[in-house]
């Protein structure tokens, strides 16, 4: 059985060249609603698309002709950037038909449209979090889908938004001198991001913060972890000139929260 997805090209292009927007959808059988709603998608009319499929899932819910029509509502509703209306449309989908050929389909566009949604760091990020949720769930419930890698890649990008948040916070903490504050959102983005872009700049900030309050250990600690895993790193450069200045080096405590949580640093990752 081909699915929705893969249908759509050949569907649109087996349909006659007719006025598509002056068709009546109440009178229409679902069929040709459909096929107009692809046809549509082929003119590049994805509103009156939009609405063609809207129509077939509101006049025949719960029929075959509804299941493959709610599949292209959230498709062109993430076309048209209503990407709360693409959710929407995504997860009624996914309530009533978790395990349809199209299912990995549908999920993967409810991760879009969160992923479309990310704002920069110096806003909330809400839709960073639910990006990784939506696609975390097609990694987990339908591992052999195409969808996988690029699955992979936006839950990256997301966790890399979470940890630049934290980041942007803890700076505004060191150039106030609040040196406690900054260093917990320095240590979240260690212990809960090691693996983004963000880990070497929070390493070197924490050793700029501990060499202020005077918690040298931590300070050197810090600077080993970056050194181990980044020793060609600028943050490493200006960590270790910093610990010069105070007549130290690099060297880990092992009993350290940042030695501990430095095994987890995967270099080039």
């Amino acid at each position: 059985m081909m699915t929705v997805s893969g249908a759509l090209l050949a569907a649109c292009q087996s349909d006659p060249d007719i006025d598509i927007t002056k068709l009546g959808i109440e009178t229409d059988p679902p069929e040709t609603l459909y096929n107009q709603g692809l046809a549509n998608i082929k003119a590049g009319n994805i509103v009156e698309a939009s609405r063609k499929f809207d129509a077939i899932d509101a006049q025949h819910p719960f029929s075959e002709w509804s299941q493959k029509a709610l599949v292209m509502s959230t498709f062109t509703k993430y076309r048209l950037a209503r990407y709360t209306d693409a959710v929407a449309a995504g997860n009624r989908y996914l309530n009533l038909y978790p395990r349809s050929d199209d299912s990995a389909y549908v999920q993967y566009l409810v991760g879009l449209s969160y992923w479309k949604q990310i704002v920069n760091v110096t806003q909330d990020q809400k839709t960073s979090l639910q990006t990784i949720d939506a696609m975390q769930k097609v990694i987990d419930n339908y591992p052999d889908s195409e969808y996988v890698d690029d699955a992979q890649a936006k839950i990256r990008f997301a966790r890399d938004q979470l940890a630049g948040k934290e980041m942007q916070v803890g700076r505004y903490y060191l150039e106030r001198k609040e040196y406690l504050a900054a260093i917990s959102r320095f240590r979240a983005v260690v212990e809960k991001y090691p693996n983004t872009n963000q880990i070497e700049e929070a390493l070197a900030r924490l050793v700029e913060a501990y060499f202020a309050l005077g918690v040298v250990q931590e300070a050197q600690t810090a600077a080993a972890v970056l050194g181990h895993n980044y020793p060609d790193s600028q943050w490493y450069a200006d960590s270790y000139k910093l610990l010069k200045s105070g007549g130290l080096e690099p060297r880990e405590n092992t009993g350290s929260w940042i030695a501990r949580a430095g095994k987890k640093i995967l270099v080039g990752s």
